[in-house]
């Protein structure tokens, strides 16, 4: 039977699940449906003629075979991320790829005007993912992580501590009224805290979002409580702080970036601005008491 020609866009989906460890991130970030994503994925396999993943409730797990396939796209990822950086050198036109979480990002677009402006010869793309980038194999300029990277080929920089604690929503409405919890599912269930709200309070969540964003906003409408990074929590005018931070969950936070991609001018210019803008913040992401002044809650520097 002849087997279906294998291109870069396979590849690309393939990568995507398999740092993810499932479909809903992965189909976010790709721009497809989980259902239309998971049918790629079978396709994938059928053609390869072996099991790529083991699929479980938890998520996507790659077997040996898939872990073959992983580290081949990745040097397929490598040699495909090198031709795009010589394309925009030779357009004149940089683009900077900077992958944060859904709640970092979103922080990240609210001060947008700190860190790029019109009229500078750069573009500058948020890459929304819960997962690990590979930038050693420069399949972003910019990540962050909660735990120090050790892989050759990048750079590191600690920014701040990020601290959690548990939110509510201003008015005991619906479930808050109730004590019930907004769980955490989907893929970021093997965030640290969502495996800690559902060891605390499992017997007592009512409600689930598997995008914190969307977490977020159910505490706010009365779902819940929920546990968020303070980041998030503290400037939401609609939410509340309950109780002391949670110890136990409290991380640094890296800035992970290419050894030698982030001495290009433009990558300099965005690390710098980035990291500037979280370490004028630190004291907000590490729990400090909640700012009065507006501007501050909205993360105006």
């Amino acid at each position: 039977m002849k087997t279906q020609e294998l291109g870069w866009d396979d590849l690309r989906l393939f990568l995507a699940v398999a740092r993810s460890g499932g479909l809903r991130a992965a189909a976010s970030a790709a721009r497809l449906s989980p259902a239309a994503l998971g049918r790629r994925m079978t396709a994938l396999e059928r053609d390869f003629g072996h099991a790529l993943f083991d699929r479980s409730a938890s998520g996507y797990e790659l077997t040996a075979a898939g872990r073959d396939l992983l580290e081949r796209a990745r040097e397929v990822e490598g040699a495909v991320r090198a031709l795009e950086r010589w394309r925009e050198g030779v357009s004149g036109e940089r683009i900077v790829r900077v992958s944060a979480g859904p709640l970092l990002s979103e922080f990240l677009a609210s001060v947008i005007g700190n860190i790029w402006s019109a009229g500078k010869s750069m573009r500058i793309e948020f890459v929304t993912t819960s997962a690990n980038l590979d930038i050693e194999r420069r399949a972003g300029d910019i990540d962050f992580r909660r735990e120090q990277p050790l892989e050759p080929g990048v750079a590191r920089r600690r920014l701040c501590t990020m601290a959690y604690a548990l939110y509510s929503g201003r008015r005991r409405l619906n479930g808050i009224g109730a004590g019930l919890f907004v769980g955490i599912g989907g893929d970021a269930a093997h965030l640290p805290h969502a495996r800690w709200l559902e060891a605390h309070h499992g017997d007592r969540i009512g409600v689930s979002g598997n995008d914190l964003i969307a977490v977020q906003r159910l505490v706010a409408s009365g779902a819940g409580l929920s546990v968020l990074p303070c980041f998030a929590g503290d400037r939401d005018p609609d939410l509340v702080r309950i109780g002391p931070l949670i110890a136990e969950l409290a991380h640094p936070l890296w800035m992970v970036t290419h050894q030698e991609e982030r001495h290009q001018p433009s990558v300099r210019a965005v690390i710098e601005r980035v990291s500037g803008v979280i370490i004028r913040h630190r004291a907000l992401f590490a729990g400090g008491p909640r700012a009065s002044d507006g501007d501050a809650r909205l993360g105006i520097a």
